[in-house]
């Protein structure tokens, strides 16, 4: 699908302004909808302005031209070939509850619907590892298993991981309704460049830090490429995929520090050395990724 056109909700966020340029150094055609600018006003990111919760906005944004320059062509536009939906609070505490949940379900139930109804046949989402339920939960808690892969059952108990699984049960429905693709990525915690030299020390010597995120993470750029291969593998209708590195953020292996730090929790197959407890192997095998931006080239603990 090089060159082809993908709009792109919430490219402003933590996350968005690092894929956005990843894809375009693909080659695509990108615009982005959110509610603020772009911060980089030399990356050649245009941003439409729309309140996503309000359907005939979003089914606009969708079938709007990508920068002004598409006035000069001889037809209208049309809808993209991919919608990319990052948009939303991203985490609880920054609204009420009830709000968190109805801007959360209602953009993406908005962007989904019309993303299906216009035509679009690949659709990807972005879902989050709060929904394993330990993140956000209340008091010190244990995970089901480990790995914690896309079979394990999900039964969050905070607002924002609910409205996530919200989203991935439309997605479904409409993947199922329309017969297209639509991924939902359960995000694991985006780093960004500058975060490793800042956090990763205090990470490493104590582990209690990251339990919340089950000791796993996602390079913001290496998201970007997640994203690609997404854009690129067809056919796969509804699917959920882990979006995290490969490798636990320990210095010691996976099992070994498993079974120190969460010695209740049962370990269900055989673990990857040095595996992400948030394991990322299925789109290692489904879609062939390939992380490019490990902890440890930026953090070296044994210094």
């Amino acid at each position: 699908m090089s060159g082809k056109r993908i709009v792109f909700t919430g490219g402003s966020g933590k996350a968005g302004i690092h894929v956005i340029p990843y894809l375009m150094q693909q080659g695509y055609q990108v615009l982005n909808v959110d509610l603020t600018p772009f911060p980089d006003p030399d990356a050649g990111v245009f941003t439409l302005k729309a309140d996503l919760t309000d359907s005939g906005q979003c089914f606009n944004a969708l079938t709007s031209h990508f920068d002004f320059a598409g006035y000069e062509g001889p037809h209208p536009p049309g809808p993209p070939d991919c919608v990319i939906h990052f948009a939303a609070f991203s985490r609880n505490l920054l609204v009420p509850d009830n709000e968190c949940f109805r801007g959360n379900v209602t953009s993406t139930y908005n962007v989904i619907e019309a993303g299906c109804k216009l035509g679009v046949k690949k659709l990807i989402i972005a879902s989050s590892e709060t929904t394993y339920g330990v993140c956000f939960g209340q008091g010190d808690l244990d995970y089901t298993s480990f790995p914690l892969d896309e079979d394990t059952d999900v039964n969050p108990m905070d607002t924002y991981a609910i409205s996530k699984l919200v989203g991935e049960r439309c997605a479904r429905g409409f993947a199922h309704r329309f017969k297209v693709d639509i991924y939902a990525l359960r995000i694991g915690n985006v780093v960004e460049p500058h975060e490793y030299e800042r956090d990763f020390p205090k990470y490493i010597a104590d582990p209690k830090l990251r339990k919340r995120n089950a000791w796993s993470y996602i390079d913001a750029r290496d998201l970007g490429q997640i994203c690609d291969l997404c854009i690129k593998k067809d056919g796969l209708g509804f699917q959920v995929f882990n979006a995290t590195n490969d490798t636990i953020t320990a210095t010691i292996p996976t099992r070994q520090f498993l079974e120190q730090w969460c010695p209740n929790t049962p370990i269900t197959r055989e673990l990857e050395e040095w595996e992400a407890p948030l394991s990322n192997r299925k789109i290692r095998e489904i879609l062939g990724f390939s992380e490019k931006h490990n902890w440890r080239k930026y953090y070296n603990p044994e210094h």
